[in-house]
């Protein structure tokens, strides 16, 4: 059994939308057996998935083939995970403080109160 590797991606929940799933194949960012797959790529057992998502790259054998989106843990049944471990955080990472946070309750922004939120963020209008 054959099926198309944008609906197995979001079969198996590496990516929450099958329009996800499907435009990060258009986008060059899934891989089957090392070549670029396009979203109706067919896959079979044994092949090999590679997936970028945010700054993390995954990498999953096809276990088993679904074509529907089924519960987690028959998911995880359907892949062998060959990713390589995150990233560690060196402890000299220090948080980035979150800016343009309003205190709850105080109402709607001023005028004022926007334009200093926009230049902080580097808009412009």
């Amino acid at each position: 059994m054959t099926v198309r590797v944008d609906k197995w991606l979001w079969s198996v929940r590496v990516y929450k939308t099958r329009t996800m799933a499907t435009e990060a194949c258009a986008a060059g960012r899934v891989k089957v057996n090392g070549t670029i797959a396009k979203p109706a790529t067919k896959i079979t057992n044994g092949d090999r998935v590679q997936a970028t998502r945010k700054d993390r790259v995954v990498v999953y054998e096809v276990a088993a083939v679904i074509d529907k989106r089924v519960s987690a843990a028959r998911a995880a049944e359907c892949v062998v995970d060959h990713s390589p471990p995150p990233p560690k955080r060196s402890p000299d990472m220090v948080e980035l403080p979150v800016f343009a946070k309003r205190d709850r309750g105080t109402g709607r922004p001023t005028k004022r109160d926007r334009r200093m939120i926009d230049k902080l963020r580097g808009e412009r209008r």
